[in-house]
């Protein structure tokens, strides 16, 4: 429903736009010949009207009222998209403030529009502060999470803590990259390729793990354990070899290796590496560095132990 609305305020193909513009030439043309006028006498009588203190509607103000809107929004909806076409194709400005240009355009335009229509309709500001505080009452209701998620979006812009193209992780899970930040929400696409629409007041509420805030490096982190007849100071050297080969380890920040405790059958060891870009991903150089430590521990003897237990019987004759 709410891509029909969009289609209709803001059309996209030409032909669309094109044949509006017939329409409503075609139609302010019947009004100007004095065609419509049998018309408008009917629907201004007053079988067809009510009142609402001292303000008269007939079923030809409504309807007036009506094609003026639409005609205003419709304009608006397009200079909108002009301007922000405009203000996307400029460079040298971040994604960010882009956005908070086009809102602020838009917020101003529509309001400029809301404005003129009272004024073409002859509405009077001041008859309408009857239902001002039902009007109040009921945007603090109903409106809530909307103007919150608002605002928000509008925080996000300015602190610039959240952009597009960030790798953010949710507190709930959620992993993606932050694709767009509209007025109500933020889009995420996650790695499988989902696209999660997450309203713009958990940004604000909750925490969140932006990956690429200022840097955009990320750990690695591998535990592994080797039996205790190893050579641990050559485990040592072959986990960081093992690291430090891989294309994508960071030279920037050196891969470090721990030996973390004595377990029940192992002997523990955490390797650290880092990668420069986490938005290319972590899964892929932890599976190759693991595959390079597999080869290695083969070349060279060394037992990756597994769970075992040995039985002892103590009457095997009971068996015979």
């Amino acid at each position: 429903m709410s891509s029909f609305w969009t289609s209709l305020f803001k059309p996209r193909a030409w032909i669309a736009k094109l044949l509006l513009v017939v329409l409503v030439i075609a139609f302010f043309t019947l009004g100007y010949l004095d065609y419509l006028t049998p018309i408008k006498t009917f629907l201004d009588s007053d079988e067809l009207a009510f009142r609402v203190g001292d303000m008269r509607f007939s079923a030809y103000l409504l309807g007036k009222a009506a094609l003026i809107i639409f005609v205003l929004f419709w304009m608006v909806g397009i200079l909108s998209e002009i301007g922000e076409n405009r203000i996307r194709g400029i460079h040298g400005i971040r994604a960010s403030n882009k956005s908070l240009i086009i809102k602020a355009i838009q917020v101003i335009i529509y309001f400029l529009a809301f404005l003129v229509a009272l004024d073409v309709l002859g509405i009077d500001l001041t008859a309408l502060t009857v239902f001002s505080g039902a009007v109040g009452i009921g945007i603090g209701f109903g409106l809530q999470k909307t103007a919150s998620n608002f605002f928000s979006g509008i925080i996000l812009l300015f602190e610039k803590s959240i952009e597009e193209g960030d790798l953010v992780e949710l507190n709930d899970g959620v992993t993606g990259f932050v694709r767009h930040t509209g007025a109500r929400y933020t889009l995420i696409e996650t790695f499988e390729g989902r696209e999660i629409m997450i309203p713009n007041e958990d940004f604000i509420t909750n925490r969140v793990t932006n990956w690429t805030f200022s840097d955009s490096r990320g750990r690695v982190d591998i535990q592994i354990g080797v039996s205790y007849g190893s050579d641990l100071n050559k485990v040592f050297d072959l986990l960081l070899e093992a690291a430090n080969e891989h294309p994508r380890c960071s030279q920037a920040v050196k891969a470090n290796c721990f030996l973390d405790d004595f377990g029940e059958s192992s002997v523990n060891f955490t390797l650290y590496f880092w990668v420069d870009d986490v938005t290319e991903g972590r899964k892929q150089p932890r599976s190759d560095v693991l595959f390079s430590i597999w080869k290695k521990f083969k070349d060279n003897n060394i037992e990756i132990p597994f769970p075992q237990r040995d039985l002892y019987i103590k009457n095997p004759e009971a068996f015979k």
